[in-house]
């Protein structure tokens, strides 16, 4: 089982560095459409928590280190606690309840207050400009496109794969 998690969640930090790289490539808006999202929180649903949470540190880590996005400072420690959060939320809230829009919802929730958290942190380590409301309230304007996809998208996708016998199979 470990070895199987250990796998699908390389597949999804995969999926998390490419996709914003297809997304910057193709300017449609890294910010507002949110693809380094999508793979955190769909690896919650099948990963659980812990995996999730995992996933959701190591995306913008490397991908702030191999592709300079997200910035190394302010946004990359803030995005990993907001990731994580995703991660960590999304299978603690899936596999207690098994409601796939309650745990996106509340997920995606938590996953802000914890950037709020991350940008306190980094506002009184490594930038002391970065006022952590302001961020995470600014950064929440420009992602609503990303976040109505998100709703609508992830939903979708998680129901299909549950259907897929083979699929459920593999990520089960």
């Amino acid at each position: 089982m470990k070895t199987k998690k250990l796998v699908l969640s390389g597949f999804f930090i995969a999926c998390g560095l490419v996709l914003p790289m297809a997304f910057h490539m193709f300017n449609m808006g890294g910010s507002v459409f949110l693809p380094m999202h999508i793979p955190v929180l769909i690896a919650g649903y099948f990963l659980g928590p812990m995996y999730g949470a995992a996933v959701g540190v190591v995306i913008p880590i490397v991908s702030g280190l191999l592709t300079g996005m997200p910035p190394l400072i302010p946004v990359m420690p803030i995005m990993a606690f907001e990731l994580c959060g995703y991660g960590l939320f999304t299978g603690l809230i899936f596999d207690k309840t098994k409601k796939i829009y309650l745990s996106l919802i509340l997920a995606m929730v938590a996953g802000r207050l914890l950037a709020i958290v991350g940008a306190f942190i980094v506002s009184l380590t490594l930038a002391p400009q970065v006022n952590p409301i302001a961020y995470v309230v600014g950064g929440l304007s420009t992602a609503i496109p990303g976040m109505i996809i998100q709703l609508i998208f992830i939903p979708m996708l998680i129901k299909l794969l549950l259907k897929n016998k083979e699929i459920s199979r593999v990520l089960a």
